[in-house]
């Protein structure tokens, strides 16, 4: 008797278990589609809840599983779980004259949504050679790609120029299209038979340390 009900027991809990996991992948869906996170009352209505304190419940587990968490002003913010990496935004710095600097919280800033416009067709690549350093992208440098963007003229691409893959700037001058570099060494690229562009270079990341 006493083994039937703990096994009751536990498959009660694997099925809360599984529906908050259900509901962690819908708000995850949420951010993912819409850019942020919901409200509360969107909450209630991505996990059926109508009760605002169902949905305190709920939210409070979710933190406690790093789905959600809160900024300094009690904000909800995505957590780890859902890939939200945020960071402070302490205001701006002067790059030019010193000037008196206070730190003040002006916002939480989630550097995927900075950097990445399209998550399906992002990915990233790491930078070898000097051939862009004109363009500010050096050696060691990760470079974010979207390949669903369309390439125009001026933009910097990632192409396959008669089966060897690149990175340089693209310009078009009628049906002539040239790849440029960013580098006074290095000759520009005329296709001879193809030109395939694989994506267009949104972001440069580089760590100093």
């Amino acid at each position: 008797m006493g083994a039937a009900k703990g096994e009751r027991g536990m498959e009660k809990a694997r099925r809360h278990e599984e529906k908050v996991r259900r509901r962690a992948e819908d708000i995850s869906r949420f951010y993912l589609r819409a850019g942020r996170m919901p409200s509360f009352s969107e909450i209630g209505e991505l996990a059926g809840l109508r009760s605002k304190n169902s949905v305190s419940k709920l939210v409070g587990r979710l933190e406690g599983q790093g789905v959600l968490r809160r900024d300094e002003k009690r904000r909800l913010i995505p957590g780890p779980a859902i890939g939200g990496r945020t960071v402070r935004v302490l205001g701006t710095v002067e790059a030019g004259f010193p000037s008196p600097a206070e730190e003040e919280l002006s916002d939480t800033l989630c550097l995927d949504d900075l950097l990445i416009q399209n998550r399906e067709a992002t990915f990233l690549l790491k930078v070898s050679g000097d051939s862009m350093s004109g363009a500010g992208i050096l050696p060691g440098d990760m470079v974010i790609v979207d390949r669903g963007l369309a390439p125009k003229s001026g933009d910097i691409v990632i192409a396959e120029v008669d089966g060897a893959w690149t990175m340089k700037f693209l310009r078009k001058k009628g049906a002539q299209v040239v790849l440029l570099p960013a580098n006074p060494r290095y000759a520009p690229i005329r296709p001879k038979s193809e030109l395939k562009v694989a994506g267009v270079v949104t972001a440069v990341v580089r760590k100093y340390r």
